[in-house]
């Protein structure tokens, strides 16, 4: 169903999964606010997809770890669209320990701020209109290593850091779905291993032997890999379908977490 008069803002639009969720809400309708900051090689294809789609929609390049311009680039939303309806908060940064080894006070840094601070202040600023829409919709999205911690195959892909942020990133989503009921429904999306998120179109995928591969393959009990396509529709689900759902985490990882451990033969017992 064609939405009309609602406006999404989608945090790290240029590619990957926030691409993918931009180009379906303006696809259902949903005019866009799209953000990026650096991979500038894809902005040209970016542009030329939302263009063909031809719902109205926005590109706003902005650094989101930069607190202070975040009222701003909310402000230039409200000045083009009128209002916010649904907000997308995808913003992260995970460092690969098979990337970039042990931490240095620099990496933690820019993992909390990316993935935990700059949620935040775009909802804090975002909060007022979203609650004024009187139906508003918000998707944080994070990671399953808040659950597995740097342990099992996941252990050469999350860092410590990054899994106490996401582990943040659930704390957050039930404060926010507390503030905004019953306006604004505030949901997580907790993602596994997705093809553009820790798996095979990424550096550090590359890294890691064939054998590490397998394993974390082997380990989700779906085996397989998540795709843009399945995020999509959990985040539209979400956005357009879950009128009763808030406060709530949504796991989408193949069956990561609960992977790795098999079901024995019901014993016969000795009644």
């Amino acid at each position: 169903m064609k939405k009309t008069n609602v406006v999404a803002l989608v945090l790290g639009a240029v590619k990957g999964l926030g691409r993918g969720i931009g180009e379906a809400l303006a696809r259902d309708g949903v005019k866009t606010a799209l953000t990026y900051w650096d991979w500038e090689d894809h902005l040209d294809e970016m542009k030329a997809i939302f263009s063909s789609i031809g719902t109205d929609h926005m590109i706003i390049r902005t650094n989101l770890l930069e607190t202070g311009s975040i009222e701003g680039m909310i402000e230039r939303v409200i000045g083009r669209f009128g209002r916010l309806d649904i907000l997308v908060n995808n913003i992260e940064r995970g460092g690969w320990p098979v990337v970039h080894g042990s931490y240095v006070q620099d990496q933690w840094d820019l993992e909390m701020a990316a993935t935990l601070r700059a949620k935040r202040w775009v909802f804090d600023a975002a909060f007022p209109y979203l609650k004024a829409s009187g139906d508003g919709a918000v998707v944080n999205i994070s990671s399953i290593a808040g659950i597995t911690g740097r342990s099992g195959p996941a252990g050469l892909v999350f860092n410590d850091g990054y899994a106490a942020a996401n582990r943040g990133v659930s704390a957050l989503t039930e404060t926010w779905a507390r503030m905004g009921a019953p306006e604004v429904r505030v949901n997580e999306l907790m993602l596994g291993f997705v093809e553009t998120r820790h798996a095979h179109k990424t550096r550090g995928w590359g890294l890691l032997s064939d054998d590490q591969k397998k394993a974390v393959t082997e380990h989700t009990l779906l085996n397989r890999i998540g795709l843009i396509s399945d995020v999509v529709k959990a985040v539209r689900f979400l956005i357009h379908d879950a009128s009763f759902m808030t406060g709530s985490v949504m796991r989408l990882d193949g069956g990561y977490v609960l992977g790795g451990d098999g079901v024995p033969p019901m014993p016969a017992g000795v009644v």
